[in-house]
């Protein structure tokens, strides 16, 4: 062997070793990002916030950072939880809920705005899945065959967020779109992820996985699974665990429970609680309940569209004969 073979050979020995520390700095500034990112201090910083606009502001620019993250680390389970999971509150609090407060003349501006929130729910849901198909690839099957507790059994604490999420972008998209046979085919797959939530920890999120079940049983209609005796049982259970921390489970039986059983006193009520919170009073979750306090003011002022007037009958409308 010459001088420039082994010369030659040297340089290119040592252009590899600098590419492979290279490649392993940026795979570790990249991990260690991520980390911080997915950290509970990060998601604080929005639901921390009482100032919504410059939250849906933001918020757009931070998940397609956080995906082109995930992108290059996707086996970053925290990354992914948190992409996610960002997905969902971004479509709920900042698209639906834009898209609930519009007026009747604004229709088809509502209707592009709730079609857009169905595929953000989605594609948080589509995001979430994988890391639960990490843990056993064979669950979609199984849930699609029923076979909950076969499916269900190998996720425990470290998997309950993922199983919380997965589901409630799942349901909220049906919720948008009803008439979506499809999805509503898939509607008891979703229930059984939260299901198994409330197995492993009834308190988990402190009443966050009651408030789930208020909207489901209260706003599907018996042949699908409602049950508002049910609705109200979670409830009671929300108010016991986060009374003094998040308003949503008020705005949830009210919004589904009380307008089903037409009533008003109670959706007033309810409502009335609502607007009545000092944000301040729960730190953390400031955000959830700045918006909530909007949307109950949004409907009272239009209480009348939800609500028959006195002396009609709320299972057909008819006027009621004394």
């Amino acid at each position: 062997m010459n001088r420039r073979t082994r010369s030659f050979i040297a340089i290119t020995v040592l252009s590899a070793l600098i590419l492979t520390v290279g490649c392993s700095v940026e795979k570790f500034a990249l991990r260690k990002t991520a980390d911080i990112l997915a950290g509970s201090s990060a998601g604080s910083v929005f639901s921390g916030d009482d100032d919504p606009e410059l939250v849906g502001e933001a918020l757009p620019f931070a998940i397609k950072f956080y995906e082109s993250l995930l992108a290059s680390l996707p086996d970053h389970s925290g990354l992914r939880l948190q992409t996610g999971r960002l997905y969902i509150v971004y479509a709920n609090g900042f698209v639906e809920a834009k898209a609930d407060v519009m007026s009747r003349s604004e229709l088809e501006s509502r209707e592009a705005l709730l079609e857009r929130s169905k595929k953000l729910y989605l594609r948080g849901r589509n995001i979430l899945l994988p890391g639960l198909l990490k843990k056993n690839p064979a669950l979609l099957e199984q849930l699609k065959a029923r076979k909950y507790a076969e499916g269900l059994a190998v996720f425990g604490k470290k998997e309950i967020d993922f199983l919380y999420w997965a589901a409630a972008g799942w349901v909220a998209a049906y919720a948008i779109d009803p008439f979506d046979t499809e999805l509503g085919l898939s509607l008891p797959e979703a229930a059984a992820l939260m299901n198994r939530v409330l197995e492993i920890d009834p308190d988990y999120g402190h009443g966050a996985v009651h408030n789930f079940f208020i909207l489901y049983y209260g706003s599907l209609p018996s042949s699908m699974g409602g049950d508002l005796l049910k609705a109200r049982d979670h409830f009671r259970a929300a108010r016991r665990l986060c009374a003094g921390s998040d308003t949503s489970y008020l705005i949830s039986l009210a919004a589904t429970v009380c307008v089903k059983e037409q009533n008003r006193a109670e959706f007033e009520s309810l409502l009335g609680e609502v607007l009545a919170f000092e944000v301040d009073k729960s730190p953390e979750n400031r955000l959830v309940n700045t918006l909530n306090k909007r949307k109950a003011a949004w409907l009272l002022v239009n209480i009348d569209d939800y609500f028959l007037p006195p002396g009609k009958s709320p299972k057909t409308g008819e006027e009621i004969k004394s």
